[in-house]
């Protein structure tokens, strides 16, 4: 990989560019220097020299650092995006959050659409950030607070692509009860912390994997905490978990949000995913739920399987059919702990812009507009997830998760518990055990250790 680099702390950031150009094998030579405001990057690559020189002004050792990451990443981009031919759609920018940098921008006073051609993004993608920062303003206005966040992180079976925790909950049963047992004490011991509450979030996982007795043990738990009336989602999951019995729990604890997660409307993709539910158990799960006033949010995946931009359109217009409140389309990633990455290192997606372009067309048509997104690495195309949203029907759990805006609290195995200081510029997280069993042992720690970083 590297035959020389004299700042090896800089590798980390490079090495994000080098994979999204699938170039980690190839040989780079790379020497850093910074002098009176003046950044330097020197890549040898393919038996030739590149030469880039950057300026700013630099007025502490984190935003020296910040800026030798951004200009060594944007120099090796510059190198591979002219010996490969090919440009991608946010550039050199691989961070996972675009608005954060956006932001950042903002505050100092500047147009982050000036930085953002520099780092090469596309014109599209500037539009698209700004207009996730346009819909979502209200919610990122009103900082501070906590959102609860509870994990049950269960499952009929785990899907290719799926990094969590999650196993089929056959082999999980014996433990659910146990860990209802752990969640409803750690959910008690939040009494003193949440003093703000924003939102209400109980993901999975598949919530809806497990009976209905034992959900209503987890909602009757949240609902001892007597917090005011807020945004309350329960991410219900696959569509053949659904019950009515389950979903009249949710409206009896004052359930606001539930999200239907399809991922694809094609039965054929879904076999080859490992799901078990077909397209038309999505149509009854949605029209079941719709009967009691949620809202309802549904998950769609661009790149899934053999799909091309034919047949993921076909499940936007599906999606959109139904009118919900919230779509988001993810772009397919591979992540670590998933089957999709122990069979392949890159993902080469036929159509993935064409598809993220389709989503963003009929969904703005449809009265659609984005409200938050995320990035995350080796993901198709170096493409994006986004939140879609009906006017006002933003999600303030998802916008203050991403941007930060407030302290998250989370309970359960795989919890990551954020606390926010001077309005985001600085973050503490505590995160609880992966697994089930080692998170049932460790529960008097994992609460204790909580409420030192909420004291």
């Amino acid at each position: 990989m590297f035959e020389y680099i004299n700042c090896p702390w800089l590798e980390p950031e490079i090495m994000d560019v080098v994979r999204l150009f699938g170039a980690q094998d190839e040989k780079f030579g790379h020497y850093f220097d910074y002098s009176g405001g003046k950044y330097y990057n020197c890549i040898e690559y393919g038996g030739e020299f590149y030469d880039f020189e950057n300026y700013a002004d630099t007025f502490d050792e984190v935003e020296f650092r910040r800026y030798a990451k951004r200009f060594s990443k944007l120099s090796f981009y510059k190198v591979l995006s002219a010996a490969k031919g090919v440009n991608y759609p946010y550039g050199a920018l691989t961070g996972i959050r675009p608005t954060k940098l956006a932001y950042q921008e903002m505050t100092a006073g500047r147009d982050f659409e000036k930085l953002f051609k520099e780092l090469c993004v596309s014109e599209e993608n500037i539009a698209h950030v700004g207009n996730v920062i346009m819909t979502q303003k209200n919610i990122y206005d009103d900082f501070g607070g906590q959102d609860l966040f509870v994990s049950l992180p269960f499952c009929p079976t785990k899907c290719e692509y799926c990094s969590f925790i999650t196993a089929p909950i056959t082999k999980t049963a014996h433990l659910v009860d146990d860990y209802i047992g752990c969640l409803e004490r750690e959910i008690a011991s939040l009494a003193p912390i949440i003093s703000r509450p924003k939102s209400i979030y109980v993901g999975g996982g598949t919530p809806f994997a497990i009976s209905a007795p034992q959900l209503e043990r987890v909602l009757r738990a949240i609902s001892a905490l007597n917090l005011p009336a807020v945004e309350y989602t329960v991410e219900a999951g696959r569509p053949d978990t659904f019950t009515d019995e389950k979903l009249s729990l949710l409206k009896d604890f004052g359930v606001t949000r539930v999200c239907v997660n399809p991922q694809s409307f094609i039965d054929a993709t879904l076999e080859k995913i490992g799901r078990k539910h077909t397209a038309a158990e999505t149509f009854a799960a949605y029209e079941m739920a719709a009967k009691y006033g949620f809202d309802i949010n549904i998950d769609l995946i661009a790149g899934l399987a053999d799909e091309g931009a034919e047949q993921f359109g076909y499940s936007l217009d599906c999606a959109i059919s139904l009118n919900p409140a919230n779509i988001t389309v993810h772009t397919l990633s591979l992540k670590s702990g998933a089957k999709l990455k122990e069979e392949c290192s890159r993902l080469d997606v036929r159509g993935i812009g064409e598809m993220i372009s389709l989503s963003r067309c009929r969904l703005t048509k449809a009265g659609y507009s984005p409200y938050y997104m995320y990035r995350q690495k080796y993901q198709a195309g170096g493409w994006e997830n986004c939140g879609w949203c009906k006017d006002g029907k933003a999600s303030v759990y998802n916008v203050d998760v991403m941007e930060e805006r407030a302290d998250n609290v989370a309970v359960g195995a795989n919890a990551i518990s954020k606390r926010v200081f001077g309005g985001g510029e600085r973050i503490e997280r505590y995160a609880s055990p992966k697994d089930i069993p080692s998170y049932i042992a460790k529960l008097d720690k994992i609460i204790e250790e909580r409420r030192k970083l909420f004291e």
